[in-house]
């Protein structure tokens, strides 16, 4: 049984080493009807609520991202926000949030972002030009205590998009079934805390990359 463990963790091993080697880049210079909406972003900080049938306080963790369609044309945007930890952990936004927890961020930035929205409730379209810059609030519930580092993925900012094989499973015919890529925003921060002190949990900025996810 221990040998088929290995033998098992060794091909899942190899299989994401193949899919990271062959999987492609995002283009330097956009193609021909290729465009990426201009983002910016804040880094990932805590609220905390008391929220839920038991109304004890939890935790969240949400980031405000800022949109702005300067492509000359209406842009689709159907977004997905995942949070992932170095313990393979990963959450999408919006995942056991309750809607009181956008309220309260909303409430706590109205200052610098009267017109900030949820990113379940955005529309998918964003319009040309900075009249129409969008604000988003992204929220995750609380992650791994044990967590020495995130990554958070932004995906919907681009139409680029990109094929690869997959690196074992097979179509009917023996083919390798086709793996669907879009250009995702990948944003990393390390962790500096006791997880016995949550609350007091700094999250420190590292890299900011475009990938192929």
């Amino acid at each position: 049984m221990r040998a088929f463990a290995c033998a098992a963790f060794i091909v899942l091993a190899a299989a994401v080493c193949v899919s990271w080697a062959v999987a492609p880049i995002p283009a330097v210079v956009p193609g021909p009807g290729q465009w990426t909406i201009d983002t910016k972003f804040t880094h990932p900080q805590q609220i905390i609520l008391r929220t839920g049938p038991d109304n004890k306080p939890k935790r969240f963790w949400y980031s405000l991202i800022t949109l702005t369609n300067m492509t000359g044309r209406k842009a689709d945007f159907y977004p997905k926000c995942d949070l992932k930890t170095d313990t393979f952990q990963i959450l999408p936004a919006g995942k056991s949030v309750p809607p009181d927890v956008f309220l309260s961020i909303k409430k706590r930035h109205q200052a610098a972002y009267p017109f900030i929205q949820s990113l379940a409730k955005t529309d998918n379209k964003i319009l040309h030009g900075e009249d129409n810059t969008k604000d988003i609030a992204v929220i995750w519930p609380d992650f791994d205590a044990k967590a020495n580092k995130i990554k958070i993925f932004i995906t919907g900012l681009s139409n680029e998009t990109a094929f690869v094989n997959h690196p074992i499973a097979k179509d009917k015919n023996g083919a390798p079934l086709k793996i669907f890529l879009r250009k995702t925003l990948e944003l990393t921060y390390a962790l500096e805390s006791d997880s016995a002190q949550r609350s007091d949990a700094n999250l420190i900025y590292k890299s900011k990359r475009w990938v192929m996810r």
